[in-house]
């Protein structure tokens, strides 16, 4: 019975959504909480599941196998795939995240974009940061959760770690492969890294 009843609200939830506009590929794959808010324009693919107190603005993109949760979506967003965007964030307008990226209680700026493999959480990032793929927040020491702030039109490099606390000033830029866990000065290249060693005509014992 609690099934049918689930199945029936999720029902009305995708009709009503569906009256009011919302583009979906595959409803029936589609989740909604009865608290759930969308604006105009929206589309969402299939195999996402929308959890309570989620708000989605106008001409957002929601790609499949995402989950979302006490968030907020602002307009011109693109979410996904296989996104996980958990409660206390602000995605703000104009910002992406792409697959295989997990965002918590952080708030991304307009135009930025994480686009793969990351790990976002306890952040602030400004307006037009690059994120590369395999980055990831140091937030959590065993003990406590620490804060990254990230100011506008920073550049940071592909598999670096950012050991919270920490500020990166604007305009500056962490080299791929860096653990970072100092402030970094406005329009700066921070980078950590050994050198790299080479053996020439190797052979395996």
């Amino acid at each position: 019975m609690k099934e049918l009843n689930s199945q029936i609200t999720q029902n009305k939830l995708r009709n009503k959504f569906l009256n009011v506009g919302v583009k979906m590929f595959g409803p029936e794959t589609i989740f909604f909480s009865n608290d759930t808010k969308i604006g105009k324009n929206v589309t969402i693919e299939p195999y996402v599941v929308i959890g309570k107190n989620v708000k989605i603005g106008n001409n957002v993109i929601i790609k499949s196998f995402s989950h979302l949760e006490s968030c907020i979506i602002e307009n011109k967003v693109e979410v996904g795939p296989y996104a996980r965007i958990r409660p206390n964030t602000i995605l703000k307008e104009g910002s992406k995240i792409g697959n295989f990226v997990e965002v918590k209680k952080s708030t991304v700026g307009k135009r930025t974009k994480v686009n793969h493999l990351s790990y976002i959480g306890d952040s602030e990032i400004g307006k037009s940061v690059n994120i590369g793929a395999g980055t990831i927040t140091c937030n959590y020491d065993g003990v406590k959760k620490s804060k990254t702030k990230i100011s506008d039109n920073v550049f940071i490099g592909s598999n670096s770690s950012l050991v919270a606390p920490l500020t990166i000033d604007r305009e500056s830029i962490i080299g791929a492969g860096s653990v970072i866990t100092k402030n970094v000065k406005k329009k700066s290249l921070a980078l950590t890294r050994t050198l790299q060693t080479e053996i020439k005509n190797y052979k395996r014992k």
